[in-house]
């Protein structure tokens, strides 16, 4: 399968209708979904009429999708997923940077080492200007990803949960890097 993009020890690659046992897995585990939706677990029919199709949608102004399965190099074993997403779906210019790992991938470098390249790529070769993440203000390992991988605090703010979950009473956090920043760092 054609891979988006390679690092030293992941392949990012298109997803596919075959993946849904892997989603199905990976939306499951209540520890990676803690800070989504509480840890509640997400049904095989969600996964097919929402998960999917979210993430085989193709972006316009990117000439290609904005989710990405990531695979281990070398074995090809399922890690997770990583956004590089548009905000709007006609222009380039601002993107979503995000990421989703099973746990046997935490704390392994992984989602760094996928964000700096995919920032790398969207400034380079996709006509980002800016690159923006989101988190709950309490998930201190997803922020100090952010971190690691350039991006810097913006601000806090408290956004609307509809099903409030453990957490969120302490609000989110938004970091950005902009391509100014990024060729100074380089």
């Amino acid at each position: 399968m054609h891979a988006f993009l390679r690092t030293e020890r992941l392949v990012l690659r298109p997803f596919t209708e075959a993946d849904a046992d892997h989603l199905f897995a990976l939306d499951n585990d209540p520890e990676v979904m803690r800070f989504i939706n509480g840890g509640a677990p997400t049904s095989r029919e969600e996964i097919g009429t929402a998960v999917l199709p979210r993430l085989l949608h193709d972006y316009p102004c990117l000439g290609t999708r904005g989710f990405w399965a990531a695979e281990e190099r070398g074995t090809g074993t399922f890690l997770g997923w990583f956004e590089f997403r548009p905000l709007d779906e006609h222009s380039c210019a601002v993107v979503e940077l995000g990421y989703r790992l099973n746990r046997a991938a935490w704390g392994r470098g992984h989602a760094t080492e996928g964000s700096r390249h995919l920032i790398d790529k969207g400034f380079t070769d996709l006509g980002v200007e800016r690159v923006t993440a989101n988190t709950m203000a309490v998930n201190t390992r997803s922020r100090r990803v952010m971190e690691k991988s350039g991006l810097s605090f913006l601000r806090a703010f408290t956004g609307d949960w509809p099903d409030p979950i453990p957490g969120s009473e302490h609000g989110e956090v938004e970091y950005r890097l902009t391509r100014a920043e990024w060729q100074q760092r380089r």
